[in-house]
Protein backbone atom coordinates (compact mmCIF):
# COMPACT_ATOMS: atom_id res chain seq x y z
CA UNK A 1 0.00 0.00 0.00
CA UNK A 2 1.24 3.17 -0.81
CA UNK A 3 2.42 5.80 1.70
CA UNK A 4 0.73 8.70 2.60
CA UNK A 5 0.23 11.41 5.09
CA UNK A 6 -2.55 13.92 5.91
CA UNK A 7 -0.89 17.21 7.32
CA UNK A 8 -3.03 18.58 10.74
CA UNK A 9 -3.07 21.85 12.41
CA UNK A 10 -5.29 22.41 15.37
CA UNK A 11 -6.47 25.41 16.82
CA UNK A 12 -3.56 27.06 19.14
CA UNK A 13 -4.75 28.68 21.98
CA UNK A 14 -4.28 32.60 23.26
CA UNK A 15 -1.18 33.37 24.33
CA UNK A 16 -2.13 34.89 27.28
CA UNK A 17 -1.69 38.43 28.28
CA UNK A 18 -5.24 38.81 29.33
CA UNK A 19 -7.01 35.45 31.72
CA UNK A 20 -9.18 33.30 28.87
CA UNK A 21 -8.83 34.97 25.83
CA UNK A 22 -8.69 33.10 22.54
CA UNK A 23 -8.42 33.24 19.31
CA UNK A 24 -10.98 31.98 17.06
CA UNK A 25 -10.78 31.13 13.38
CA UNK A 26 -13.76 30.40 11.01
CA UNK A 27 -11.67 27.31 9.61
CA UNK A 28 -8.41 26.15 10.48
CA UNK A 29 -7.19 24.09 8.08
CA UNK A 30 -8.64 26.93 5.68
CA UNK A 31 -8.89 26.06 2.02
CA UNK A 32 -7.26 28.15 -0.90
CA UNK A 33 -9.79 30.34 -1.81
CA UNK A 34 -11.77 31.32 1.16
CA UNK A 35 -12.33 33.80 3.58
CA UNK A 36 -10.78 33.47 6.62
CA UNK A 37 -11.76 35.37 10.02
CA UNK A 38 -9.49 35.77 13.14
CA UNK A 39 -12.05 36.37 16.18
CA UNK A 40 -11.65 37.14 20.03
CA UNK A 41 -13.30 34.81 22.40
CA UNK A 42 -14.59 35.77 24.59
CA UNK A 43 -16.07 39.04 22.55
CA UNK A 44 -13.20 42.08 23.60
CA UNK A 45 -13.83 45.59 22.67
CA UNK A 46 -10.27 46.40 21.32
CA UNK A 47 -9.92 49.96 19.68
CA UNK A 48 -6.57 50.15 18.65
CA UNK A 49 -4.59 47.46 17.86
CA UNK A 50 -2.65 45.43 14.44
CA UNK A 51 -2.65 41.93 13.37
CA UNK A 52 0.47 40.43 11.83
CA UNK A 53 1.54 36.94 10.42
CA UNK A 54 4.56 36.29 11.23
CA UNK A 55 6.79 39.51 10.75
CA UNK A 56 4.60 40.95 8.51
CA UNK A 57 2.07 43.50 9.60
CA UNK A 58 -1.34 43.36 7.76
CA UNK A 59 -2.99 45.64 9.37
CA UNK A 60 -3.60 48.17 12.13
CA UNK A 61 -5.91 50.27 13.64
CA UNK A 62 -6.82 53.50 15.88
CA UNK A 63 -9.01 56.22 16.63
CA UNK A 64 -11.69 54.55 14.38
CA UNK A 65 -9.42 54.53 11.38
CA UNK A 66 -7.73 51.35 10.03
CA UNK A 67 -4.46 51.06 7.89
CA UNK A 68 -3.81 48.14 5.43
CA UNK A 69 -0.33 47.21 4.79
CA UNK A 70 0.03 46.96 0.86
CA UNK A 71 0.32 43.20 0.54
CA UNK A 72 -3.13 42.69 1.96
CA UNK A 73 -4.65 45.92 0.43
CA UNK A 74 -7.81 44.58 -0.82
CA UNK A 75 -7.79 41.68 1.06
CA UNK A 76 -8.08 42.23 4.65
CA UNK A 77 -9.88 44.17 7.08
CA UNK A 78 -10.94 44.65 10.98
CA UNK A 79 -13.93 45.35 12.87
CA UNK A 80 -12.43 48.94 14.42
CA UNK A 81 -14.59 47.63 18.18
CA UNK A 82 -13.92 43.65 18.32
CA UNK A 83 -10.38 43.44 16.55
CA UNK A 84 -12.12 40.80 13.87
CA UNK A 85 -9.42 40.48 11.18
CA UNK A 86 -10.99 39.22 7.56
CA UNK A 87 -8.58 37.78 5.24
CA UNK A 88 -10.16 37.15 1.68
CA UNK A 89 -9.03 34.89 -1.00
CA UNK A 90 -6.46 33.02 1.20
CA UNK A 91 -3.57 31.05 -0.19
CA UNK A 92 -1.00 28.64 1.08
CA UNK A 93 1.16 31.34 1.76
CA UNK A 94 -1.10 33.36 4.36
CA UNK A 95 -0.26 29.91 6.49
CA UNK A 96 1.54 31.12 9.50
CA UNK A 97 1.34 32.79 13.18
CA UNK A 98 -1.24 35.35 13.60
CA UNK A 99 -0.77 37.66 16.24
CA UNK A 100 -3.08 40.26 17.53
CA UNK A 101 -1.63 42.82 19.76
CA UNK A 102 -3.86 46.02 21.57
CA UNK A 103 -2.83 48.91 22.34
CA UNK A 104 -6.40 50.08 23.41
CA UNK A 105 -6.85 48.18 25.67
CA UNK A 106 -2.77 47.71 25.95
CA UNK A 107 -1.27 44.76 26.82
CA UNK A 108 -3.67 42.64 25.22
CA UNK A 109 -1.79 39.88 23.35
CA UNK A 110 -3.41 36.90 21.31
CA UNK A 111 -2.20 34.05 18.81
CA UNK A 112 -3.36 31.39 16.48
CA UNK A 113 -1.35 29.04 14.28
CA UNK A 114 -3.59 28.99 10.81
CA UNK A 115 -3.03 26.26 7.77
CA UNK A 116 -4.12 26.78 4.57
CA UNK A 117 -4.00 23.61 2.26
CA UNK A 118 -5.03 23.51 -1.31
CA UNK A 119 -8.47 22.54 -2.40
CA UNK A 120 -8.68 18.74 -3.27
CA UNK A 121 -9.15 18.29 -6.86
CA UNK A 122 -9.57 14.26 -7.24
CA UNK A 123 -6.34 11.97 -7.41
CA UNK A 124 -5.33 8.76 -9.47
CA UNK A 125 -3.47 6.05 -7.68
CA UNK A 126 -2.19 2.22 -7.46
CA UNK A 127 -2.49 -0.01 -4.58
CA UNK A 128 -0.48 -3.04 -4.30
CA UNK A 129 -2.40 -6.77 -4.29
CA UNK A 130 -1.00 -7.64 -1.35
CA UNK A 131 -3.21 -4.60 0.47
CA UNK A 132 -6.12 -5.63 2.60
CA UNK A 133 -9.19 -4.52 1.11
CA UNK A 134 -9.96 -2.64 4.51
CA UNK A 135 -6.76 -0.68 4.18
CA UNK A 136 -8.10 0.57 0.64
CA UNK A 137 -10.98 1.47 1.75
CA UNK A 138 -9.71 3.31 4.96
CA UNK A 139 -7.37 5.20 2.35
CA UNK A 140 -9.87 6.24 -0.26
CA UNK A 141 -11.85 7.34 2.44
CA UNK A 142 -9.21 9.35 4.20
CA UNK A 143 -7.95 11.05 0.79
CA UNK A 144 -11.69 11.98 -0.24
CA UNK A 145 -12.30 13.96 3.15
CA UNK A 146 -12.18 17.38 2.82
CA UNK A 147 -10.92 20.23 5.49
CA UNK A 148 -13.57 22.13 7.42
CA UNK A 149 -14.08 25.67 7.08
CA UNK A 150 -16.19 28.48 7.34
CA UNK A 151 -18.47 27.39 10.24
CA UNK A 152 -21.69 29.12 10.79
CA UNK A 153 -24.88 29.28 13.21
CA UNK A 154 -27.77 30.30 11.23
CA UNK A 155 -31.33 30.52 12.48
CA UNK A 156 -34.87 32.33 12.00
CA UNK A 157 -34.24 34.40 15.56
CA UNK A 158 -32.35 35.31 18.44
CA UNK A 159 -35.25 36.75 20.13
CA UNK A 160 -37.75 34.55 22.18
CA UNK A 161 -39.97 34.33 25.17
CA UNK A 162 -39.59 32.63 28.33
CA UNK A 163 -40.75 28.34 27.37
CA UNK A 164 -40.64 28.90 24.03
CA UNK A 165 -38.43 26.31 21.35
CA UNK A 166 -35.32 27.45 19.95
CA UNK A 167 -33.56 25.96 16.82
CA UNK A 168 -29.89 26.48 15.74
CA UNK A 169 -28.57 25.11 12.66
CA UNK A 170 -24.59 24.80 12.17
CA UNK A 171 -23.60 24.62 8.52
CA UNK A 172 -19.78 24.72 6.84
CA UNK A 173 -18.63 26.08 3.29
CA UNK A 174 -16.53 22.99 3.15
CA UNK A 175 -16.22 19.78 4.82
CA UNK A 176 -17.08 16.20 4.79
CA UNK A 177 -17.86 13.54 7.28
CA UNK A 178 -18.44 15.98 9.44
CA UNK A 179 -18.72 15.81 13.51
CA UNK A 180 -20.70 18.39 15.53
CA UNK A 181 -20.19 19.56 19.05
CA UNK A 182 -22.15 22.21 20.52
CA UNK A 183 -21.01 24.29 23.63
CA UNK A 184 -23.25 26.88 25.49
CA UNK A 185 -20.46 29.02 27.09
CA UNK A 186 -17.90 26.42 28.15
CA UNK A 187 -19.86 23.33 28.60
CA UNK A 188 -20.54 20.97 25.85
CA UNK A 189 -24.37 20.66 24.72
CA UNK A 190 -25.84 17.31 24.98
CA UNK A 191 -28.92 15.53 24.46
CA UNK A 192 -31.58 15.53 27.27
CA UNK A 193 -34.98 16.03 28.31
CA UNK A 194 -35.52 19.43 26.44
CA UNK A 195 -32.91 19.38 24.15
CA UNK A 196 -32.57 17.55 20.77
CA UNK A 197 -29.73 16.99 18.38
CA UNK A 198 -30.95 16.25 14.81
CA UNK A 199 -29.29 15.92 11.61
CA UNK A 200 -26.07 14.33 12.33
CA UNK A 201 -26.10 16.24 15.53
CA UNK A 202 -25.87 19.77 12.98
CA UNK A 203 -29.14 20.51 14.46
CA UNK A 204 -29.45 21.58 18.20
CA UNK A 205 -33.19 22.06 19.13
CA UNK A 206 -34.07 23.42 22.65
CA UNK A 207 -37.67 23.39 23.98
CA UNK A 208 -39.22 25.21 26.73
CA UNK A 209 -35.99 27.65 26.84
CA UNK A 210 -35.26 29.13 30.16
CA UNK A 211 -33.73 32.76 30.76
CA UNK A 212 -30.68 30.72 31.60
CA UNK A 213 -30.46 29.48 28.42
CA UNK A 214 -28.68 32.79 26.94
CA UNK A 215 -25.70 31.29 25.80
CA UNK A 216 -22.95 32.15 24.12
CA UNK A 217 -23.64 29.05 21.90
CA UNK A 218 -20.98 27.82 19.47
CA UNK A 219 -20.79 25.07 17.26
CA UNK A 220 -17.30 23.19 16.04
CA UNK A 221 -17.33 20.85 12.93
CA UNK A 222 -14.19 18.39 12.76
CA UNK A 223 -13.27 15.83 10.58
CA UNK A 224 -9.99 13.43 10.46
CA UNK A 225 -8.71 16.62 8.93
CA UNK A 226 -9.09 19.49 11.14
CA UNK A 227 -12.00 21.12 12.48
CA UNK A 228 -13.64 24.92 12.25
CA UNK A 229 -15.58 26.74 15.36
CA UNK A 230 -18.15 29.38 14.35
CA UNK A 231 -18.85 32.40 16.05
CA UNK A 232 -20.92 32.61 19.26
CA UNK A 233 -24.71 33.46 19.42
CA UNK A 234 -26.34 34.65 22.08
CA UNK A 235 -30.11 34.39 22.59
CA UNK A 236 -32.46 37.34 24.37
CA UNK A 237 -34.64 35.26 26.45
CA UNK A 238 -38.31 37.56 27.45
CA UNK A 239 -39.61 36.66 31.27
CA UNK A 240 -41.40 37.50 34.08
CA UNK A 241 -42.81 39.58 35.59
CA UNK A 242 -42.18 37.19 38.40
CA UNK A 243 -40.74 36.94 41.99
CA UNK A 244 -42.33 40.40 43.31
CA UNK A 245 -41.38 42.10 46.74
CA UNK A 246 -43.52 45.16 48.08
CA UNK A 247 -42.04 47.41 51.19
CA UNK A 248 -43.03 49.85 52.90
CA UNK A 249 -40.60 51.99 54.17
CA UNK A 250 -38.08 49.56 52.78
CA UNK A 251 -40.02 46.94 55.52
CA UNK A 252 -41.93 43.56 53.56
CA UNK A 253 -43.82 43.41 57.20
CA UNK A 254 -44.81 46.31 58.96
CA UNK A 255 -48.17 47.71 58.14
CA UNK A 256 -49.58 49.29 60.87
CA UNK A 257 -48.39 53.17 60.70
CA UNK A 258 -49.51 56.14 62.87
CA UNK A 259 -51.96 59.08 61.65
CA UNK A 260 -49.51 61.27 60.06
CA UNK A 261 -46.87 59.45 59.05
CA UNK A 262 -45.10 59.85 55.60
CA UNK A 263 -44.79 56.33 53.90
CA UNK A 264 -42.92 55.25 50.86
CA UNK A 265 -44.32 52.25 48.83
CA UNK A 266 -41.76 49.98 46.88
CA UNK A 267 -42.42 47.09 44.22
CA UNK A 268 -40.24 45.21 42.54
CA UNK A 269 -40.15 42.46 40.19
CA UNK A 270 -37.73 40.09 37.96
CA UNK A 271 -38.66 40.86 34.39
CA UNK A 272 -36.80 41.12 30.96
CA UNK A 273 -37.74 43.76 29.54
CA UNK A 274 -37.91 45.44 32.59
CA UNK A 275 -41.45 45.56 34.19
CA UNK A 276 -43.92 48.49 33.72
CA UNK A 277 -45.36 49.28 37.46
CA UNK A 278 -48.91 50.93 37.60
CA UNK A 279 -50.62 51.31 41.61
CA UNK A 280 -54.27 50.94 42.70
CA UNK A 281 -55.91 51.32 45.81
CA UNK A 282 -58.97 49.15 46.99
CA UNK A 283 -58.58 48.27 43.81
CA UNK A 284 -59.24 51.17 42.10
CA UNK A 285 -56.03 53.00 40.21
CA UNK A 286 -54.28 55.67 41.32
CA UNK A 287 -51.88 58.24 39.77
CA UNK A 288 -48.82 56.48 40.52
CA UNK A 289 -46.43 54.80 38.03
CA UNK A 290 -43.20 53.82 38.97
CA UNK A 291 -41.58 51.80 41.26
CA UNK A 292 -42.71 53.77 44.22
CA UNK A 293 -45.97 55.78 46.03
CA UNK A 294 -45.81 57.81 48.21
CA UNK A 295 -48.38 58.74 50.67
CA UNK A 296 -47.25 62.44 52.77
CA UNK A 297 -48.84 63.01 56.81
CA UNK A 298 -51.10 59.74 55.77
CA UNK A 299 -54.72 59.85 57.55
CA UNK A 300 -57.25 57.20 58.43
CA UNK A 301 -59.11 57.53 55.49
CA UNK A 302 -55.88 56.32 53.33
CA UNK A 303 -56.12 52.65 55.45
CA UNK A 304 -56.76 49.51 53.06
CA UNK A 305 -55.22 47.55 50.31
CA UNK A 306 -52.28 48.62 48.22
CA UNK A 307 -51.45 47.12 44.90
CA UNK A 308 -48.90 47.33 42.89
CA UNK A 309 -49.07 45.59 39.11
CA UNK A 310 -45.99 44.61 37.38
CA UNK A 311 -46.22 44.14 33.16
CA UNK A 312 -44.15 42.95 31.03
CA UNK A 313 -44.82 44.62 26.86
CA UNK A 314 -43.15 41.53 25.65
CA UNK A 315 -44.40 38.84 27.42
CA UNK A 316 -47.80 40.30 27.71
CA UNK A 317 -48.28 39.23 31.19
CA UNK A 318 -48.42 40.59 34.45
CA UNK A 319 -48.11 39.97 38.11
CA UNK A 320 -49.96 41.61 41.19
CA UNK A 321 -48.65 41.76 44.63
CA UNK A 322 -51.44 43.57 47.27
CA UNK A 323 -50.58 44.65 51.06
CA UNK A 324 -53.61 45.82 53.48
CA UNK A 325 -52.09 49.34 55.46
CA UNK A 326 -53.49 50.66 58.29
CA UNK A 327 -53.28 53.80 59.49
CA UNK A 328 -54.90 54.99 62.74
CA UNK A 329 -54.70 55.23 66.22
CA UNK A 330 -52.48 57.82 68.31
CA UNK A 331 -48.85 58.32 68.55
CA UNK A 332 -49.36 56.77 71.33
CA UNK A 333 -50.70 53.78 70.60
CA UNK A 334 -47.82 53.23 67.71
CA UNK A 335 -45.42 53.40 70.34
CA UNK A 336 -47.17 50.65 72.04
CA UNK A 337 -47.68 48.52 69.00
CA UNK A 338 -44.11 48.50 68.06
CA UNK A 339 -42.73 48.16 71.57
CA UNK A 340 -45.24 44.95 72.21
CA UNK A 341 -42.10 42.77 71.67
CA UNK A 342 -40.49 44.12 73.92
CA UNK A 343 -42.99 44.33 76.57
CA UNK A 344 -43.58 40.60 76.33
CA UNK A 345 -40.11 39.94 77.05
CA UNK A 346 -39.27 42.30 79.83
CA UNK A 347 -42.68 40.57 81.42
CA UNK A 348 -41.09 37.38 81.11
CA UNK A 349 -37.90 38.16 82.42
CA UNK A 350 -39.26 40.92 86.00
CA UNK A 351 -41.85 37.90 87.22
CA UNK A 352 -41.18 38.58 90.68
CA UNK A 353 -43.16 41.28 92.68
CA UNK A 354 -41.96 44.15 93.08
CA UNK A 355 -41.95 47.51 90.63
CA UNK A 356 -39.41 47.77 87.80
CA UNK A 357 -38.59 50.15 85.86
CA UNK A 358 -36.85 50.29 82.75
CA UNK A 359 -35.87 53.09 80.15
CA UNK A 360 -35.43 52.40 76.44
CA UNK A 361 -33.95 55.24 74.21
CA UNK A 362 -34.34 55.50 70.52
CA UNK A 363 -35.44 57.11 67.68
CA UNK A 364 -39.37 57.03 66.77
CA UNK A 365 -40.92 59.17 63.70
CA UNK A 366 -42.10 61.72 65.63
CA UNK A 367 -41.76 64.78 68.48
CA UNK A 368 -39.28 64.39 70.78
CA UNK A 369 -40.84 63.73 74.36
CA UNK A 370 -41.25 61.44 76.73
CA UNK A 371 -44.16 58.55 76.77
CA UNK A 372 -45.17 55.97 79.56
CA UNK A 373 -47.13 52.59 79.71
CA UNK A 374 -47.94 49.67 81.91
CA UNK A 375 -48.52 46.30 81.89
CA UNK A 376 -49.65 44.21 84.74
CA UNK A 377 -46.93 41.17 84.64
CA UNK A 378 -48.39 38.32 86.86
CA UNK A 379 -48.73 40.46 90.49
CA UNK A 380 -45.95 43.25 89.40
CA UNK A 381 -46.21 46.60 87.79
CA UNK A 382 -43.69 46.84 84.83
CA UNK A 383 -43.70 50.77 84.57
CA UNK A 384 -41.49 51.68 80.54
CA UNK A 385 -40.43 54.76 80.34
CA UNK A 386 -39.64 55.71 76.48
CA UNK A 387 -37.59 58.54 75.63
CA UNK A 388 -36.80 59.16 72.14
CA UNK A 389 -35.73 61.75 69.95
CA UNK A 390 -36.23 62.37 65.19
Amino acid sequence: MPAYSVETTNVVEVVLASSALQVVPSGNPSSVGVTLTLALSPPTTVTGGSWSVGDNVIVNWQAGQQGVFPAYTGRASVDMNTATLTLTSVTVADSGDYIMLGTAPSQLRANANITVLEKFKGFKFHIKAHCSEKGRLQYMREMREAPVSNVVITHNTTDYVEFDTAVLTCSVSSGSSLSYLWLNGSSDVTASEGVQLGDGGSTLTMVNVTRYDQGPFRCNASNDIGDGISQPVNLTISYGPNSMVFTVNGQQNFTTFSVGSNLTMSCSAQSQPPAEFQWAFSEQAVNGTGPELALYSASEAQSGSYSCVAFNNKTNTNSTITKYITIGGSEQQAVNLWLLPFLSLFGAIFSMSGRHQTVITGRYPAETGTKETKQRAGHSDLKVQIVYST
